[in-house]
């Protein structure tokens, strides 16, 4: 087996090519835009590198058949919040065998202990961790946008190497047909009509105040967790322009009390129902089917993000963020789905907010770490 570090484009198309060749019989898979991927290894479109720095490397076997690939990230505002300075490996795909993901596994480590880390995370995002993040072992389905897949045998790859969890995400869903517990939406109508609420959906001509709402209300709401480092403007701005071309301003709703920023519930059309047929080629036809896919619409949403300000939380604005959106989806008879993002099993809050919903499961990512 060769290992070849990503250098040029020849072997950029190659890392690229790798998902390919491992999906390629497998009709759940959706293949990332190549320029998704692309984007988070170059530093004019990825905040990150101002403060990080990543690498990667594609696999080969004796024939030079591409195999697998692996990425490593050193994020300095992150790293040295742990017990142990801790780097992140990530776009991990692999063919079945375990002393080649092995060698992926090695080279990783060696070059982040080179660079003075103790130990990995992985899979993860060299950016926020709404994309490209945990390993999926529960509900293979085809995957909303950004959302990672793999195959079944990966979990063993990871844990005989070494991997433990060091915790759970659980993805949720909800039918937008069905209707929300009759004690959920009293609750949720009550708390809308309350004096000096106010609810407010995305407008594109207002982006950046938008933006800064949302970095106001996002760095309060999670300032706690553990090993929490807060979103930048830029950074945000950044996720918001790339929403663009797919997202729906009546989808994205702020919550707002006696005119202060107080919660949100970003939710998009899931763009993976567009980009299936492109094969991660956004070139002129791929922009055509997109266009057209995109016109027709597609049934499936996600809630990519939520959050309220801690001295608003416990007041009921979740739901009624919940309530609103749904009063403008419901007419549209479009969407069948609305998957919820992500929650590591150490948010008892927002679980409890799915299940109050009548939310159901709909799959399980690992987030997980090996230590040197």
């Amino acid at each position: 087996m060769t290992i070849l570090e990503v250098t040029d484009n020849k072997t950029k198309k190659a890392f690229l090519d790798v998902a390919r060749a491992i999906y390629k019989d497998d009709e759940n898979w959706v293949c990332p835009l190549d320029i998704d991927v692309e984007a988070v290894f170059d530093p004019q479109k990825n905040n990150f590198h101002q403060f990080g720095k990543c690498i990667r490397w594609i696999l080969k076997n004796d024939k030079g058949e591409l195999i697998g690939r692996i990425a490593a990230f050193v994020n300095s505002k992150k790293a040295y919040n742990y017990e142990q300075p801790t780097g992140g490996i990530g776009f991990f795909e692999c063919i079945n065998n375990q002393a080649a993901a092995n060698l992926l596994f090695d080279t990783a480590k060696s070059w982040l202990q080179q660079n003075g880390m103790q130990a990995m995370d992985g899979p993860i995002n060299f950016g926020e961790n709404d994309t490209f993040w945990g390993l999926l072992v529960e509900g293979f389905a085809p995957p909303s946008y950004g959302m990672n897949y793999h195959l079944p045998y990966y979990r063993n790859l990871f844990e005989t190497y070494g991997f433990t969890t060091l915790y759970e995400q659980i993805t949720n869903q909800l039918s937008p047909r069905v209707p929300f517990p009759a004690r959920f939406e009293k609750i949720a109508r009550w708390v809308r009509q309350k004096p000096g609420y106010e609810f407010k959906h995305l407008r594109v001509k207002e982006i950046g105040k938008f933006a800064a709402d949302f970095v106001e209300i996002y760095n309060d709401a999670w300032a706690d967790f553990e090993n929490f480092v807060p979103i930048n403007h830029d950074t945000l701005l950044e996720s918001f322009n790339k929403m663009k071309p797919i997202l729906d301003e009546k989808l994205i709703w702020f919550a707002y009390v006696n005119g202060e920023p107080a919660a949100f519930n970003i939710v998009l059309p899931d763009a993976n129902q567009m980009i299936k047929p492109l094969k991660g080629k956004l070139n002129l036809i791929g922009k055509l089917i997109f266009a057209y896919r995109r016109w027709k619409g597609v049934n499936r949403m996600r809630a990519i993000v939520m959050g309220t300000k801690k001295k608003f939380q416990n007041h009921g604005l979740e739901s009624a963020l919940f309530i609103t959106l749904g009063d403008y989806v419901l007419p549209l008879d479009q969407y069948d789905t609305l998957e919820l993002s992500w929650v590591g099993d150490f948010n008892e809050k927002m679980l409890a907010l799915h299940y109050s919903m009548g939310a159901t499961f709909a799959n399980k990512h690992l987030t997980m770490r090996c230590i040197f």
